[in-house]
């Protein structure tokens, strides 16, 4: 076993380059794959990668060296978790800045396939309005398929989802998938919960574009419901490959935000709170007349009444968010602002689900299985992510055992500050089934190999991401400036 890694949860590995670039082309010696080079940048960061975390260290440089044997054996089952959020960019910028790319996960699977796994799983739950088809034609699943399957690895490719959206557009019908209830695991964290001090008008939460009803029914004092994918509970190892980008309700997702995507039904997902900041929600800030109108009128839409009605009290709502704008008034609306005090806990929830659920729908004592988080910050996403990003050029990918780690690193490169973001700074907290046995000042940085500090890291690795609207000046570190 590595030293540098499986037994070093607080080291963070970082590869970067002046190049941010997907392309495919062959770059360096690598005498363990089929052609003895790397064919991409994304396969020559994820080898570096290895290399640099000490993975079978012994064997580096040969055609024996099998990195990933540090951590998948053959009888497991591996899932690969990117993030797939959604088919299309509302940014028009494309989805090199939206999506984890097919190539880094290409480049993980080369070397998880090596390990020989009994079974590889690569899935994720995209918004509900996602075309799925369409995103798979995009991001090219089927070549990924093809080049494994044609060397004998059991590998599918799977939509969490339980529920989808025949449009994109709300007051959309939706449908079932063909997946079953059975392919669910229920989770009930009950006191445990980081949504429980939150819970005494439990009538309160909310998702965007899903039935409020159903989340009552989920979520409430001393009941706090996940349904999650058993491919993710069943898997014996799971790989974390998110997208770096910026988030209107979380501030920023990454290796800590990605993890929702294990959850099939968004019904059990609170995501902010109904009302301003003064009447006891987090919608938005203070009180608006305006935004209270408007959501009653998203809540409308979003109950299961006739199609005629979702649409009218759809267009209700489109005409609230109108007069918003023609009043001037701030689009910081649906939690999308910093002072969103409930997705971090959503997000932190379904954390502990990935670390100690198990099969029965329990917590376990100690954690279930291995987790490791490859960061796909080649082109990041700036400004309205997660579903409108624009592209930011970083030329880098993170590796780490730690969740909690690498995106208290993540803030850093991004020129924000954790302590200011609820998600990165409530992850280090006590918890009865803690995420990380160490604080953010005993993270260690590598960067090529080398230990940097955090200042060094944002001097010489870090760009200046430009926030969201809602959490721009609130997030930024000291010095840091506010990108418009």
């Amino acid at each position: 076993m590595s030293i540098h890694l499986i037994h070093s949860p607080n080291r963070v590995f970082c590869i970067t380059w002046p190049e941010a670039s997907y392309a495919a082309r062959a770059f360096s010696s690598a005498p363990e794959l089929l052609g003895s080079k790397t064919s991409s940048l994304a396969e020559w960061a994820v080898r570096t990668l290895f290399a640099q975390a000490g993975l079978d260290k012994p064997h580096f440089g040969s055609p024996e060296w099998n990195p990933l044997s540090d951590l998948i054996s053959r009888d497991d089952r591996v899932l690969i978790k990117p993030n797939w959020v959604s088919h299309w960019n509302y940014s028009g910028e494309g989805l090199d800045c939206l999506v984890t790319h097919t190539s880094v996960i290409a480049a993980i699977l080369v070397y998880v396939a090596k390990a020989r796994p009994r079974r590889i799983i690569i899935g994720d739950a995209p918004i509900q309005g996602c075309n799925f088809e369409a995103l798979s034609e995009a991001c090219r699943f089927d070549t990924l398929a093809e080049r494994f399957g044609a060397d004998g690895i059991d590998l599918s490719i799977k939509d969490f989802r339980r529920t989808i959206l025949e449009g994109r557009t709300l007051g959309c019908a939706s449908r079932m998938s063909d997946r079953r209830p059975e392919d669910y695991i229920q989770f009930d964290l009950g006191m445990d919960s980081n949504l429980e001090p939150i819970s005494d008008d439990g009538g309160k939460f909310r998702v965007t574009m899903y039935n409020p009803e159903l989340l009552q029914q989920t979520h409430g004092p001393g009941r706090h419901q996940y349904l999650v994918a058993r491919e993710a509970i069943e898997a014996d190892v799971v790989i974390n490959v998110p997208k770096l980008k910026t988030h209107k309700k979380a501030c920023i997702t990454g290796a800590l935000k990605n993890v929702v995507g294990i959850n099939g039904l968004k019904d059990y997902l609170p995501h902010h709170r109904k009302g301003g900041s003064s009447e006891g929600g987090d919608c938005y800030e203070g009180r608006s007349w305006l935004k209270a109108y408007t959501e009653d009128m998203l809540d409308a839409a979003n109950r299961p009444d006739k199609p005629a009605l979702r649409c009218i009290f759809a267009k209700g709502a489109q005409i609230g968010q109108l007069l918003g704008r023609v009043l001037g008034m701030d689009e910081n609306f649906e939690g999308s602002w910093y002072g969103n005090d409930t997705v971090w806990r959503t997000c932190l929830d379904l954390q502990r689900i990935l670390y100690y659920g198990r099969s029965d729908g329990g917590l376990g004592d100690r954690m279930q299985r291995r987790v490791i988080t490859i960061t796909d910050a080649i082109v990041a996403g700036e400004g309205e992510g997660p579903l409108a990003p624009t592209p930011m050029p970083l030329g880098l990918m993170t590796m780490g055992m730690s969740t909690c780690a690498l995106d208290w690193t993540h803030a850093l490169l991004m020129g924000f500050d954790p302590c200011r973001i609820p998600l990165t700074r409530e992850a280090f907290s006590q918890h009865r089934y803690p995420l990380v046995g160490f604080g953010p000042d005993e993270i260690e940085i590598k960067v090529h190999g080398r230990c940097v500090t955090p200042e060094e890291l944002v001097a010489r690795f870090g760009r200046p991401f430009r926030a969201p609207s809602g959490w721009r000046g609130h997030c930024e570190s000291a010095g840091a400036g506010v990108m418009t």
